[in-house]
């Protein structure tokens, strides 16, 4: 694997990275009340970055991206840019997304990026797509940061892959929950295979 990825700065889609267990034992919403970093988000109040940090993995991953190239934007001022796009639907406090071609879109008007949806992707091609674009945001499921566990399923949670090879993935992972499965977390191809759900965003910067 190419040492460059590890360049790329990390951030957690919690204001405080620390709290993804906390998030797990008592909820999103009830946790995030109590992140003392919250309006580093760039939410405009308390509730507002409750409702929506659990909905920002693909944010974190985007955030990660802009800030290779020097960017720094807060995950939330992301999403509410990614929301007229459709990257977003939200109804009565319920938030679904990330939406892939909106945001597609999104990233092309607002950051000039280059990306495609991709799906139907082996996890051996990964390898290859990272050959062509820069990143890849891979649909995987949360429970990545526990790589010994059987996942219940595959996707629904994001990560942002910055190398692959027949060695082993390496990724940032916007809710590890140590420092090892955050930032450059590294997992076996076979191992990753287990969470891939083979669908993703390729983005070129």
């Amino acid at each position: 694997m190419s040492p460059l990825p590890e360049t790329v700065p990390f951030f957690s889609q919690w204001e405080t990275p620390n709290m993804t267990l906390a998030v797990l034992a008592d909820g999103a919403e009830a946790a995030l009340r109590r992140d003392p970093l919250w309006q580093g988000s760039g939410a405009a109040t308390l509730d507002e970055y409750a409702v929506w940090a659990a909905n920002v993995c693909g944010m974190a991953c985007l955030k990660m991206i802009l800030a290779a190239r020097g960017e720094i934007v807060p995950t939330i001022e992301l999403a509410r840019r990614c929301t007229p796009y459709g990257g977003y639907v939200v109804d009565e406090g319920s938030i679904k997304g990330l939406i892939y071609a909106p945001f597609v879109t999104f990233v092309k008007a607002e950051f000039g990026l280059d990306a495609e949806v991709m799906t139907n992707v082996a996890t051996a091609d990964i390898a290859s797509i990272l050959g062509r674009s820069r990143f890849y945001i891979a649909s995987v499921s949360s429970s990545i940061r526990w790589p010994e566990r059987k996942p219940p399923s595959k996707g629904g949670h994001l990560v942002l892959v910055t190398a692959a090879s027949d060695e082993g993935f390496r990724f940032h992972n916007p809710s590890g929950h140590t420092s090892a499965t955050q930032a450059n977390a590294v997992l076996a191809p076979a191992a990753f295979d287990r969470f891939f759900a083979n669908r993703g965003i390729a983005v070129a910067i």
